[in-house]
């Protein structure tokens, strides 16, 4: 029996499927600014949406903290205890002095951002089920397994989702990670390693971290990539093997790791994508799913430059303008049970039915 969380509790019908939380960004005596990442995106995101008369507060979903029972159901208590040592949470999060901070701030001041926006990511996936669309403004720790962190990530969010999902919500029994973040997405691969259920699609730079080579045994579609790819090849593979992912197996939720790191310039990626290269790359995938029914949930990953928060917003709007994302559609879902979910309902009565009859 699954423990009572409080992840897949009731969200208002007349919220947009967008999870986010203050709570979300990391700020603690200039510490954040010792990575590269930007600690603050996830707030200037949400800035930028309620500009452009999009979102308001209110309309919001407000993550919640994953509990450590939340997180047990991929992590192990081993993991999770390692965590208490701020010398292991440094080494994750590559920000050395962390190393010396007392363990209760590292908990308040890094690791509880973190596990809020793994929440965020949990609740997403139920959302996206619901309402056939949802976005993370964070989340997307594709380096974190169950037992092991790294690069930025502390906890299985993506895991996390697909694994809630099995255990919660009936119907859903396949998932497809999409996972186009510059990086290997290793954590997820090993979680997933020998699980038929889970299809995934990775295309990354090949040359730069992590370069995990038993990871990559999980990987069904694989697309290594060059240093300094461009738009235009960049494009028509992930057209390619988004739709060849897609064709090759129909799932009942793709969770979509949508790194912007990705970006020209960007000091970890290696790759030279445009901007308006980006937001083609997400309108490519949204209208895959879109087109096929398939729920789409996703995670914004990766991304090391001041300029990626206005580049996943412009994004997002473009989604919208598109009707990719829409609200009206997404409501009108929460307020009433989905159609194809009656539809498979009957289809399964009449076939018993059928074989009681016979």
């Amino acid at each position: 029996m699954p423990h009572r969380t409080e992840l897949y509790e009731g969200v208002p019908p007349t919220c947009w499927p967008i999870v986010y939380s203050p709570d979300y960004n990391i700020t603690f005596m200039g510490l954040e600014k010792l990575h590269p990442f930007d600690a603050g995106k996830w707030g200037k995101v949400i800035n930028f949406l309620k500009e452009e008369k999009l979102i308001g507060d209110d309309l919001i979903v407000q993550a919640r903290e994953a509990t450590d029972e939340d997180l047990l159901v991929v992590h192990t208590r081993r993991y999770l205890n390692k965590l208490k040592w701020s010398f292991v949470v440094a080494t994750i999060t590559e920000i050395p002095p962390v190393l010396f901070l007392p363990n209760f701030l590292v908990q308040r001041k890094v690791l509880k951002p973190l596990r809020t926006q793994t929440g965020g990511t949990i609740m997403a996936g139920k959302l996206a089920v619901d309402r056939g669309w949802a976005i993370n403004v964070g989340g997307g720790f594709h380096h974190c397994s169950s037992d092991k962190g790294g690069g930025f990530c502390a906890y299985a969010d993506i895991t996390l989702a697909i694994k809630f999902l099995f255990e919660r919500v009936p119907g859903v029994s396949k998932a497809t990670i999409i996972d186009l973040d510059a990086h290997q997405g290793n954590g997820h691969e090993r979680d997933f390693m020998n699980d038929h259920r889970v299809y995934i699609m990775d295309a990354y730079n090949r040359y730069i971290y992590p370069g995990d080579g038993f990871a990559k045994r999980a990987i069904k579609r694989k697309v290594e990539l060059e240093w300094g790819t461009e738009d235009t090849e960049y494009l028509q593979k992930v057209h390619t093997h988004v739709e060849g992912a897609l064709n090759e197996l129909k799932p009942d939720i793709i969770v979509y790791n949508a790194g912007t790191d990705i970006l020209d310039g960007d000091p970890l990626g290696g790759l030279a994508i445009s901007p308006q290269g980006i937001v083609k790359r997400d309108e490519v995938v949204f209208k895959a799913a879109r087109s096929r029914g398939i729920p789409i949930l996703m995670v914004t990953s990766g991304g090391y430059q001041k300029r990626t928060a206005r580049i996943i917003a412009d994004s997002i709007l473009n989604l919208h303008n598109l009707g990719l994302i829409d609200k009206e559609l997404a409501t009108s879902e929460a307020e009433s049970p989905k159609v194809d979910q009656m539809i498979r309902d009957s289809v399964t009565d009449l076939t018993n039915l059928t074989c009681s009859d016979g």
